[in-house]
């Protein structure tokens, strides 16, 4: 007597072998066997009869590190069958923190992470932070160490390369992190206070992540126009730091970005990365809107500045008069002010018209009122077209990840939709993967790259994150004008043997883990 068989449906088993028809029968939250299983009983069964049963998709890049606990999210991540958040991108999560630091991460990634339910304010080490989610979500999650809080941690805000003893802080830090559960290290070159980090600093800290086999993702120091200057120095961080590397949401001019990903791994760097399948952005409005020379790290001083009037008068002068191209591109998706929570969905040059001033001055009063906070959705450049989202999705080093925010009342559509539109638009409809190179794509290979080596397969002694859906109805619905609309066509989910979606509806049952690298 199992606890769960699927039965009758077509086997995808994320090795990129042909779809076979077979059962799956699931005890103890595991895989037992795969095949014809004649005569077997469970305790539940699921038809899966013109279903696809796949392995549970693992989300390589998600801002889920608060949301995680809202069912809402829950609900919009299982709909696409993903069963796994990689959590800790950017460089800016909530550990290893102290007070001060925690503070810091999350008023500054506010739009983007938001604040975690389960934390005191205090100190908290990776492996109080992993038991916030162990058991306590349906789904399973990954972290990988935030160099940013690492960062802020040892040093605040400084602007400058770390002395060695800081930098000796920061590495027992990443070693410490490593010991209690973390499946890799990330960092966010465009946000504080990673992006005061140089090479040597990162490939320093990456020498125990590279020595444990795990990944440096990274949010690299620029993309499109800038993705040549900023490859280079992820090479040059996995050389010295003997570290393979991943690119976070790695998008732009098709023929450059895949040259450079296949120069890297013909000169023998184990290098990857993830991508999802929009032509839009999303990240903080400070990111998107003001320059460098403000002191972006420095929250309240930044405040200050944007209040005075010869601040604003330079910023018009230098920066918002050469800024008329960006404008158009920038709609406002998190706004948690009373006073401008309207502009929710509006572009910034309509919502500023609407107060009868221009885009620079309305973007400065908008950050003032909302401390910060405000977060947006924006259109890439030209050069990041479909043909080359199509292009890189195609590459043998992609796999998924979704760059979920699900801050705000008009947020991207991608955390409701990201994967379901994969396999509805770019596997059914397109054909730019085959359904069994889908099941690689979005869960065989990132379960390799993570040290996840329990999932990403449907065989015999794996764990039971399975997914069950109609290849033929598959789809997602959320869009940018209606982005928290729920895909279709993902009917069951199981996470550790356990269903968590029946038929399309949430279950109460929280069989999520902390996958740790095996």
């Amino acid at each position: 007597m199992h606890d769960l068989l699927v039965r009758g449906g077509t086997v995808l088993d994320g090795t990129g072998g042909p779809a076979r028809r077979a059962d799956v029968a699931v005890s103890a939250g595991r895989i037992v066997e795969v095949g014809g299983i004649a005569g077997a009983r469970a305790v539940r069964e699921i038809d899966a009869a013109g279903r696809y049963v796949m392995p549970g998709f693992i989300d390589t890049h998600v801002h889920g590190d608060a949301a995680v606990f809202d069912p809402r999210v829950q609900l919009a991540a299982l709909r696409q069958g993903v069963t796994t958040f990689v959590l800790g991108q950017d460089g800016v999560s909530y550990a290893p923190a102290g007070a001060e630091t925690l503070r810091y991460v999350e008023r500054y990634f506010a739009p983007v992470n938001g604040s975690h339910p389960g934390l005191d304010g205090g100190t908290v080490p990776v492996a109080e932070l992993l038991d916030t989610y162990d058991r306590r979500v349906p789904l399973n999650t990954v972290y990988l160490l935030p160099h940013g809080t690492i960062r802020h941690g040892v040093m605040g805000t400084a602007r400058r390369a770390p002395d060695a003893g800081e930098l000796a802080a920061m590495l027992a830090e990443v070693e410490r992190g490593l010991s209690e559960g973390a499946a890799g290290l990330s960092t966010g070159l465009e946000y504080v206070p990673g992006a005061y980090a140089d090479a040597r600093e990162i490939a320093a800290l990456c020498a125990p992540v590279g020595a444990a086999g795990l990944p440096y993702v990274t949010h690299m120091r620029g993309y499109e126009a800038d993705a040549v200057r900023a490859m280079a120095e992820v090479l040059e961080i996995a050389r010295a730091g003997r570290v393979a590397p991943h690119v976070s949401h790695y998008h732009g001019p098709k023929d450059e970005l895949a040259g450079l990903v296949d120069g890297a791994r013909a000169e023998g760097v184990d290098l990857t990365f993830d991508s999802y399948p929009y032509l839009r952005g999303s990240s903080t409005l400070t990111l998107v809107t003001l320059p460098s020379w403000l002191p972006i790290a420095d929250l309240d001083a930044t405040l200050d500045a944007l209040a005075r009037r010869d601040v604003r008068e330079r910023l018009e002068a230098e920066w918002f008069a050469h800024r008329a191209e960006v404008w158009p591109r920038v709609t406002l998706s998190h706004v948690p002010a009373d006073g401008f929570r309207w502009a929710e969905g509006m572009t910034l040059p309509d919502a500023a018209a609407r107060m009868g001033k221009g885009p620079g001055e309305f973007c400065c009063d908008l950050l003032v009122a909302t401390r910060l906070e405000a977060g947006c959705v924006f259109m890439q450049p030209p050069t990041n077209s479909e043909e080359s989202v199509r292009a890189l999705l195609r590459h043998p080093a992609q796999m998924a990840g979704s760059d979920a925010v699900y801050q705000g009342g008009h947020p991207h559509p991608r955390g409701w939709g990201a994967f379901a539109r994969l396999l509805g638009r770019h596997v059914r409809e397109l054909g730019d993967w085959t359904w069994e190179q889908a099941a690689v794509h979005l869960a065989g290979r990132a379960a390799d790259r993570f040290r996840l080596r329990d999932r990403g397969r449907i065989e015999a002694g794996r764990a039971a994150d399975l997914v069950v859906l109609d290849p033929a109805t598959v789809t997602d619905r959320s869009t940018y004008e209606n982005p928290r609309v729920l895909a279709e066509g993902v009917e069951h989910v199981v996470v550790n043997g356990v269903p968590v979606l029946d038929d399309g509806v949430l279950r109460q049952a929280n069989p999520g883990r902390v996958l740790r690298p095996a």
